[in-house]
C-alpha cells in the first residue's frame, strides 16, 4: 500500500495518481491548466468490480444472491476499488502500474490492476480484473470529473465546456436512475444517463478558445453525468448500470476483464 502520490510528466503534461485514495487520478495539468475537479471524492476514479448502480445492492451469480452495502440508497454504486488503498507495482517518469486486491464486502478474491501511460498530448488508462480462483461477474470503467470551466493562465475563468458525441441509443432511465431495459433515441441533457456506442466510445469535450479533449475507448457503453455546476463526467465502461444483473461479464482464470480509455488533447 502507498500513501504517496505518483507524479507522471511528459512535455508540458503532468498527471498525479493517488494510490492511497482509491487509485484515482487526482489531477491532469496541461501547460499548468488543471482539467479535473479537485477534491478527495473527485479527480478520476476507477469503477471495479462494477460500474454505476446495482439495483437494491443485490446481484445474482448462478443460484447465489449477493448483497452489497447500500452506499447510494437504495442502491450500491461504483464498486469497491475506489474505497481502498492500492499498491504500487512500478513507476517511471511517464508510466505507472498500481494494483488492488478485492476484499470484503466483494465476495470473490481477485486482483484489480490499473496502468497509466502519459505522452505530451495524451493519457491512456488500462484497467483489468482477474480472479485468483473462482469465476465471477464483473464490470470495469472510469468516473472522471472534468472541470466545467478551466482557469486561464491570467486567472480568469473560461467558457463552459461543450460536449459532442453521437451515440446509437440512450438507455431509458427509470425513476430509480437505472435503465428500464428499453432503448430510446438520444435526448438532450442535462444527463445522468447511459448511452450505447457500438463502434466504441468517442466523446469530445471542448473548452472554447482553450483546449479540446477526446475521450475514446473500445467499450460500447458510456455514462454522461452533467447535472452538477462544477463538473461534467464522461464514463466509459464495459456494460450499463446494473450490468452485473443485466449484462454480466464472467471472469475466469483464463479470461480476465480488461478495458482501455485514452484522453487525447490539443490546444485551441
Amino acid at each position: 500500500m502507498s500513501d504517496e502520490d505518483i507524479t507522471l510528466t511528459a512535455g508540458d503534461a503532468e498527471v498525479t495518481v493517488r494510490p492511497g485514495n482509491g487509485g484515482r487520478v487526482a489531477g491532469v495539468r496541461v501547460g499548468g491548466t488543471e482539467l479535473l475537479r479537485q477534491g478527495e471524492r473527485f479527480g478520476c476514479f476507477p469503477m471495479a468490480p462494477w460500474c454505476g448502480r446495482i439495483r437494491d445492492g443485490r446481484f445474482r451469480d448462478g443460484a447465489t444472491v449477493h448483497q452489497m452495502p447500500l452506499n447510494s440508497p437504495p442502491h450500491a454504486i461504483h464498486g469497491t476499488a475506489r474505497d481502498g488503498a492500492w499498491s504500487v507495482v512500478r513507476t517511471h517518469d511517464d508510466e505507472a502500474v498500481i494494483s488492488y486486491e478485492l476484499v470484503e464486502p466483494w465476495p470473490y478474491p481477485g486482483l484489480v490492476t490499473q496502468q497509466f501511460a502519459l505522452t505530451p498530448d495524451s493519457l491512456t488508462l488500462t484497467l483489468s480484473v482477474e480472479t485468483h480462483r473462482l469465476s465471477f461477474p464483473a464490470q470495469v470503467g472510469w468516473h472522471p470529473w472534468f472541470n466545467r470551466a478551466l482557469v486561464r493562465e491570467d486567472g480568469a475563468v473560461g467558457e463552459d465546456v461543450r460536449l459532442d458525441f453521437t451515440p446509437a441509443w440512450q438507455e431509458e432511465r427509470g425513476a430509480d436512475h437505472l435503465p428500464t431495459g428499453d432503448r430510446v433515441e438520444p435526448k438532450p441533457g442535462p444527463w445522468d444517463d447511459c448511452f450505447g456506442t457500438p463502434g466504441g466510445v468517442d466523446v469530445t469535450l471542448t473548452w472554447p478558445g482553450q483546449l479540446e479533449l477526446k475521450v475514446t475507448s473500445r467499450e460500447e457503453w458510456v455514462v454522461v453525468y452533467d447535472e452538477q455546476r462544477e463538473a461534467v463526467c464522461v464514463e466509459p465502461q464495459t456494460g450499463p448500470p446494473d450490468g452485473l444483473n443485466t449484462l454480466p461479464r464472467q471472469i475466469t482464470l483464463l479470461e480476465p476483464l480488461e478495458a482501455t480509455m485514452t484522453w487525447a488533447w490539443r490546444r485551441l
